[in-house]
């Protein structure tokens, strides 16, 4: 086996969605770079558009869908696979953020469309993306959670943590489900990374407070995740599965 960490990537074919985001975008550029077909999936076209521009190599695909239906998400795997002819890799970074100020804030609005977008989606794919990996014999979807899975969250951003402590639950158990169709499925944990979704509903001095508590003293760009997820996607991972990877400079440990 060659130690590289873009280990048997070349040409494979790659679903990314939330494709447009801060992390979503780097991991596209990523995935291009070692040769792979990339297929961007975010909700707006011409932002979906303007990153499949970015990418080197190809072809790569652009799809603008709105994921919380998941009545949808089978046409789109039978659009990779027409596309690319497989699909080996799902990497799921979409995601949704509602901030308020406490608990008693938040609204039953609030919990549903970020569990319907955070967890419920992220399932329904998966569960459309491993039919497909199961029939060509094997693949490796890749989940996204946040360091609030194990933290609890604080406030009103409660609600989000629940789910994305959901998604890791959601990954294990897809894990152990899958191991013998050889569908690896792995999770990465951010922690505090320089996104608009990181920033949203904080100040410049709850910024400040935040990275005072990270031992590297800095948030992570968005592209510190991309180098985790072509790991958990190559072959020198090919025997991690159920995994949680944490990404945290070190605000989390565990």
């Amino acid at each position: 086996m060659a130690f590289e960490i873009n280990s048997g990537l070349k040409g494979k074919s790659v679903i990314v969605t939330g494709g447009t985001g801060g992390i979503g975008r780097e991991v596209c550029l990523a995935f291009a770079s070692t040769g792979a077909r990339v297929a961007v999936v975010d909700l707006d076209e011409q932002r979906v558009n303007a990153v499949v521009a970015e990418l080197t190599g190809g072809p790569h695909l652009g799809v603008a869908q709105d994921l919380k239906d998941v009545s949808g998400h089978a046409a789109l795997v039978e659009r990779v696979l027409k596309e690319f002819g497989r699909l080996d890799v799902l990497v799921q970074t979409a995601a949704v953020l509602v901030r308020r100020p406490s608990v008693f804030d938040v609204t039953e609005a609030d919990w549903d469309f970020q569990h319907d977008v955070n967890l419920k989606a992220s399932f329904f794919l998966s569960q459309a993306a491993a039919r497909a990996m199961k029939d060509q014999g094997g693949g490796r979807i890749i989940n996204f959670t946040s360091q609030g899975w194990q933290s609890g969250g604080f406030g009103g951003s409660v609600a989000y943590a629940a789910s994305k402590g959901g998604v890791v639950s959601m990954s294990r158990g897809l894990a152990r489900s899958l191991a013998k169709d050889k569908i690896t499925v792995n999770t990465v944990s951010p922690g505090a990374a320089d996104t608009a979704m990181m920033r949203s509903g904080m100040d410049d001095a709850a910024i400040a407070a935040m990275i005072t508590q990270i031992p590297m003293g800095y948030m992570a760009d968005p592209s510190d995740l991309a180098g985790t997820v072509l790991f958990l996607a190559s072959d020198n991972a090919s025997y991690i599965t159920g995994a949680t990877i944490n990404v945290s400079g070190g605000w989390l440990m565990y």
